[in-house]
């Protein structure tokens, strides 16, 4: 079992910033590509922001420009800036690593961006 540990989520004005962090063990950290989802009521969820093992990321055109997903090794934790927020990015945003045999999910942490 993974624990992915995250944090950072909150109350926050269009316009505004807010950084999460999602802190898993070292092996999974190391071997796993891991990103963020987030789920908002009546919607769709959406795979937000990805990061491979190497540093290679990969976005959703809807947060391109805004937010950047990065990893930090010596903490173990991937992280999710965003900015310019919007109250459509208002979600729970969740935590993943596609672990083998079995994928883990954070606990989600809620972003609430008031306009």
């Amino acid at each position: 079992q993974v624990q992915l540990v995250e944090s950072g989520g909150g109350l926050v004005q269009a316009g505004g910033s807010l950084r999460l962090s999602c802190a898993a063990s070292g092996s999974v950290f190391s071997r796993n590509a891991m990103g963020w989802y987030r789920q908002a009521p009546g919607k769709q969820r959406e795979l937000v922001a990805t990061i491979t093992t190497y540093g290679i990321t990969k976005y959703a055109d809807s947060v391109k420009g805004r937010f950047t997903i990065s990893r930090d090794s010596a903490k173990y934790t991937v992280y999710l800036q965003m900015n310019s927020l919007k109250s459509e990015d208002t979600a729970v945003y969740i935590c993943h690593t596609a672990t083998w045999p079995t994928p883990n999910w954070g606990q989600g942490t809620q972003v609430t961006v008031s306009s």
